[in-house]
């Protein structure tokens, strides 16, 4: 068996799962914004997807950028597999996509400046390796099977158990990029009404933010690819979560919906145990088949919260999960607009009143219609475009509210610019990238890899 450091203190019942999401809660002035992005690495000379290994490898840009930029190093068998520095992270998906976890911020001034940053060591390190990053939702070019595997022990687990219970799992953790926002709650009243509306709202961020319209060298169909995905990767751990909309959902709820969905792994020295199709409640209760008479430990728990997929995630914060990746100005504008709807009492009110009337079947049919129809897609008599519309300039009241002003004496608004013109404009940017191969790219894939770089 598998051991860890007998004082390590152990959970024993559900109250103290539930006491781990309370502990989230925040007041207002301790509310910071979190920002993630992934994007996909390619060599310039051939538009090929970058390897772990290898001189010109993803490994050897970590390493570039833990010299060059002070980076610390995370290892994992050996193999160098993330960076930390100053509460921001930089990891791999299991396809190789590089992500930038950023830290948590004040303003969105700070978020931007962050993802400058981020771009200018990346440029200086990847530039000197021939590497150059692309800033769609869905890898537009390689097949699966051309696309690299990371050395990530957890991922070898989700790879095997991804395709026993959903046909595009493998799509999603090697093929897809996305951005998402985690933000703060004050109370538990609090995450359930933002938890609420942002399940509500996401299919509206992924039509805005609709961006993968291209799989394997040609137009795949839909505006989303990567929010398509996501319909079929796994229907234990990901969706809408009907449950949050019930009469009394807090964080016991969730923590009851994560007790019943299948854990992937128990990591133990270093190395990751196969725990795939197991339940975290079986190892509260010491009856986890591969670690018979073990209670887990509070990293045990986070590792599990890690791998539920929802449209918004309940940590000991939320995080906002519908949007593919784009190029740096809409890394900004995704926080903008949460940020905007949630931390303004009066916006997340103006966004509640929004949408209190949809049903369960009219969220659920506006998820499945938005990888397809983007701004079109119907909900209630009105279109996503529509509601689009309304939902950015209640966005943008609640960061005029919020009065966070640059050093220059800008406020936060000036980022939500770009997602107000695709909103007036009722034609996603997916919508464009079809309008570029039909026309000046004359159907040709590889000029994706020049326009849509960063």
């Amino acid at each position: 068996m598998a051991q860890i450091d007998a004082h390590t203190p152990r959970l024993e019942n559900e109250a103290q799962l539930v006491a781990h999401l309370a502990s989230g809660c925040k007041p207002p002035t301790a509310w910071r914004i979190g920002t993630e992005h992934e994007k996909f690495g390619f060599y310039t000379a051939n538009h090929r997807p970058v390897p772990y290994e290898g001189a010109a490898g993803i490994g050897a840009l970590l390493e570039g950028l833990a010299r060059g930029y002070g980076w610390e190093r995370v290892e994992e068998g050996g193999n160098l597999i993330a960076l930390k520095q100053n509460g921001a992270s930089i990891t791999l998906e299991p396809g190789g996509q590089f992500e930038l976890s950023g830290a948590p911020l004040e303003t969105l001034h700070e978020t931007c400046t962050e993802v400058g940053t981020h771009f200018s060591q990346l440029r200086d390190v990847a530039g000197g390796l021939g590497i150059g990053f692309l800033s769609l939702g869905f890898s537009p070019k390689w097949r699966l099977e051309e696309t690299p595997i990371m050395p990530k022990g957890r991922y070898e687990i989700m790879r095997a158990y991804m395709q026993r219970v959903g046909r595009l799992g493998l799509q999603m953790m090697l093929r897809s990029c996305t951005v998402q926002t985690n933000l703060d709650y004050q109370s538990e009243a609090d995450m359930r009404l933002k938890m609420r509306v942002s399940l509500a709202l996401q299919p509206i961020a992924t039509a805005l933010f609709a961006n993968s319209p291209f799989a394997e060298g040609r137009p795949n169909g839909f505006l989303s690819y990567r929010g398509h995905v996501w319909s079929d990767t796994d229907p234990d751990r990901t969706g809408m979560l009907p449950f949050a909309f019930e009469d009394g959902f807090g964080f016991e709820r969730y923590v009851r919906y994560a007790l019943d969905t299948p854990m992937y792994f128990v990591k133990r020295d270093g190395r990751y145990i196969d725990a795939a199709g197991l339940f975290f409640r079986d190892f509260l209760a010491g009856r986890l088949a591969v670690l018979p008479g073990e209670l887990p430990t509070l990293d045990d728990w986070q590792d599990h919260l890690t791998t539920l997929f929802p449209e918004v995630r309940l940590k000991t914060y939320l995080e906002m999960r519908g949007a593919d990746t784009g190029p740096w100005s809409r890394l900004c504008a995704l926080p903008a607009l949460w940020v905007g709807l949630l931390y303004s009492d009066s916006a997340l009110a103006e966004a509640a009143e929004l949408v209190k009337d949809w049903s369960e079947e009219d969220r659920e049919a506006l998820r499945r219609a938005v990888p397809t129809l983007g701004l079109r897609a119907p909900v209630r008599g009105r279109s996503a475009g529509a509601v689009a519309r309304d939902v950015v300039d209640i966005a943008l009241r609640g960061l005029k509210q919020r009065a966070r002003l640059s050093a220059g004496g800008d406020d936060e608004t000036g980022f939500l610019a770009e997602l107000a013109q695709i909103a007036q404009s009722g034609r996603t940017p997916a919508e464009g990238l079809l309008d570029l191969w039909h026309g000046p790219w004359a159907h040709d894939i590889d000029r994706a890899f020049t326009d849509c770089a960063y």
